[in-house]
């Protein structure tokens, strides 16, 4: 049995996640204080992935990033390199299409700290900034560590984005969920039950370990 599949997306998850993180930090904070009309449609643009399915969206991302689309002839300019069927272009469509199971975390836990918390802060003469690293992210760890692992397990399943962008490259766009249905194909069952067995269960160790931390929180704060 292969490994590489396995390397491929836990490097994909890392990177996805980790990009949502930097990312979803201050849109969260924005659309979560800021009281423009706007702010409506931009939550349900941000959350047209969770509804619209994978290969229309990966359709579409098909168009932007090939070598002639608005990003993808950018890219190629600067890196001499498609997106598409390359490692990168999937980290780019998985960090798009995971973009509402990190951000709908991070707005709701923003919206659940105190405002008088805030408020004190920068009557005291804290800037925004450090308002936000010492008081509000704190307070809201938990919403924090849902968006990260919650992101991580969701990108461990993709599957539809990814072959729609990446197709099935072995050491480059061929993650777990691809060599799966690629052994399916073939009939080999073995080895898609070895694959499937072992994504089952470290998604579920995955999910588990955000209720364990919850009731730590919790206990913690109680």
């Amino acid at each position: 049995m292969d490994f590489l599949p396995f390397w491929l997306t836990l490097k994909l998850a890392f990177w996805t996640t980790l990009i949502l993180l930097i990312i979803g930090i201050p849109i969260g904070y924005y659309l979560a204080y800021t009281k423009y009309k706007i702010n409506l449609l931009f939550e349900a643009i941000i959350n047209l992935p969770l509804v619209i399915p994978p290969t229309v969206l990966g359709f579409y991302l098909l168009l932007i990033l090939n070598p002639k689309g608005i990003i993808g002839s950018f890219w190629h300019k600067l890196f001499g390199k498609s997106l598409v069927f390359h490692f990168e272009g999937i980290v780019v469509a998985s960090v798009i299409y995971c973009f509402p199971v990190m951000i709908n975390p991070l707005v709701s836990g923003f919206r659940s700290v105190p405002k008088n918390l805030i408020e004190v802060s920068l009557t005291l003469g804290k800037s925004k900034l450090e308002t936000l690293i010492r008081v509000i992210l704190p307070n809201m760890k938990f919403s924090v560590l849902t968006g990260i692992v919650l992101t991580f397990a969701h990108t461990l399943g993709e599957f539809g984005i990814v072959l729609m962008i990446g197709g099935s490259i072995e050491g480059e766009t061929k993650v777990v969920s691809i060599a799966i249905y690629d052994a399916v194909e073939k009939l080999d069952y073995s080895t898609a039950h070895i694959y499937s067995a072992i994504l089952l269960i470290f998604s579920l160790l995955t999910i588990l370990s955000v209720y364990i931390l919850n009731r730590r929180l919790s206990s913690d704060q109680a």
